[in-house]
């Protein structure tokens, strides 16, 4: 497995094995094989989980890793938390949900947490139910991490960078700055369910581009569009749901990975692990046959630069 700089962090591998999949938000699973896929991932030399509360039900991916880890791992742990504007107690808040997650995860502390709340625009102008404002961010938000940090309680912590792009953009700009931001990464640039701006682009590369030049690690998330750029839906959804939008769109991109002798999902990995500037690509999968698929995928190597630029061209 490739090791990648993880900023103040320190090192960490290519893949992380995200919390989703082996909650069963990305298809059916159950509490022994998603102990059993987190163990075949450390096995195979992913150094982080990717976990949150909100990943299943009753936070079953917190619950998963607490019955998979033993106090012999060396492995580092990314839990979040969320905040909606409505709330008035943000530190509150953070210190009773990273207490939750200790708990369930059967830790001391955590590697790094993540706002898992989405930043509203800047000027204050609407966007999405649930998101978070500028001034909430700076004056609670970045305190109350930056005590967890002091206490030890956190190594570092991080935002979702899928909020309104400006925003993100000033808050990797910004000091104190995050450790990390969650990235989309994918081939058709498809944040799907995720976006909450109405008439806005999203910027990843943008984002990519200032959290490079100011020192914050790159997480890539939705490497498969949330299924998307797989080979098939693994969930039933409305035909209304963007996932379901995606896929249709996404046809062109299972043409060339036919025409390249890849499945997608193989070559959605390969072209998140080949963009410049990503420490690490989180894993939706649910199973071990999926993460022996992705981890076949990364042992593959960076594309070649004409397929990247193959790739590269449908998303244009």
């Amino acid at each position: 497995m490739e090791m990648r700089d993880f900023g103040r962090l320190g090192r960490i591998s290519a893949l992380t094995l995200g919390g989703g999949g082996i909650a069963g938000v990305w298809g059916t699973t159950d509490r022994g094989e998603a102990v059993a896929t987190i163990r075949a991932a450390l096995d195979a030399g992913i150094t982080m989980l990717d976990l949150a509360p909100s990943y299943g039900v009753d936070a079953e991916s917190e619950r998963a890793a607490g019955d998979a880890l033993t106090a012999a791992d060396d492995v580092m742990i990314t839990t979040k938390v969320q905040l909606p504007d409505e709330e008035a107690d943000f530190e509150g808040r953070i210190r009773r949900s990273l207490d939750a997650s200790l708990s369930r995860m059967r830790r001391e502390h955590v590697d790094l947490l993540l706002l898992h709340t989405q930043l509203r625009p800047r000027d204050g102008s609407p966007s999405g139910p649930g998101h978070i404002g500028w001034r909430e961010y700076r004056e609670s938000v970045i305190p109350a991490f930056e005590r967890l940090v002091s206490e030890g309680l956190v190594r570092g912590w991080g935002i979702t960078g899928v909020g309104h792009p400006d925003t993100v953009v000033e808050a990797l700009r910004e000091a104190p700055r995050p450790d990390a931001v969650q990235v989309v990464v994918n081939a058709m640039d498809m944040p799907g369910d995720l976006w909450g701006f109405p008439g806005v682009a999203p910027a990843d590369d943008a984002i990519l581009r200032v959290a490079r030049g100011n020192g914050v690690a790159a997480i890539g998330i939705r490497a498969v569009a949330a299924g998307s750029l797989t080979s098939s839906l693994d969930r039933v959804v409305p035909a209304d749901h963007p996932a379901a939008a995606d896929f249709a769109r996404a046809e062109p991109f299972r043409k060339l990975a036919a025409e390249l002798g890849e499945s997608p999902a193989a070559l959605a990995h390969r072209y998140a692990l080949s963009v410049p500037g990503v420490a690490t690509v989180v894993l939706g999968v649910k199973n071990r046959a999926e993460l022996a698929e992705c981890l076949a995928a990364e042992e593959r190597g960076p594309l070649p630069v004409e397929e990247m630029a193959a790739v590269v061209a449908l998303g244009a």
